[in-house]
């Protein structure tokens, strides 16, 4: 059965780390939050291919024409508290204007991508799933050997092209 990723409830009933990052999520109410943005966890810990430091990606739909209004909201609403400290940036991810946030929840680096495009569009949503599938279908060996790439500092993508031989694992993906 596919698990609805456009939602964070399953994650209370996931490993430790899911289930951490769910109460940390839900204490500091992320999502109701940032709900205007049609929020997605994304990344490694939903797939259960998360290593030590690796954080939570959240993204979001965002009209960049009005990224002020997006970064006031984010403030005003102390989804970020006072005294944490935040690095924004605009940077341009295949060719598309993305607004990016990083800072700390309790234990958890947070990442919030900011994208003008629905969030079930956006690459790091469809590559999540791509790798949720391919998972599934190669077993717990594959993952386990995913896992170890990625603690010897190998990005996500890239150790599934590996293991894969894919040409260009980022464009690749998402042929899945």
């Amino acid at each position: 059965m596919m698990i609805d990723f456009t939602k964070i409830d399953y994650l209370e009933s996931g490993n430790q780390k899911q289930q951490r990052a769910y109460e940390v999520l839900t204490k500091y109410k992320v999502f109701e939050k940032l709900k205007n943005y049609s929020p997605i966890l994304a990344g490694t810990v939903p797939i259960e291919i998360d290593v030590e430091g690796s954080d939570l990606d959240i993204i979001c739909e965002v009209d960049l024409r009005f990224e002020e209004d997006f970064l006031n909201e984010i403030m005003f609403s102390r989804l970020i508290p006072l005294e944490v400290d935040v690095k924004v940036e605009k940077v341009t991810v295949n060719g598309e204007k993305s607004i990016v946030l990083n800072f700390m929840l309790d234990e958890f680096p947070i990442e919030i991508f900011g994208q003008n495009k629905p969030t079930i569009k956006q690459n790091a949503y469809r590559h999540m799933i791509a790798e949720y599938n391919i998972l599934r279908e190669k077993g717990e060996t594959f993952k386990q050997q995913i896992i170890e790439l990625k603690k010897k500092g190998i990005k996500t993508e890239p150790a599934f092209g590996l293991l894969m031989n894919l040409e260009n694992p980022y464009e690749d993906l998402l042929k899945f």
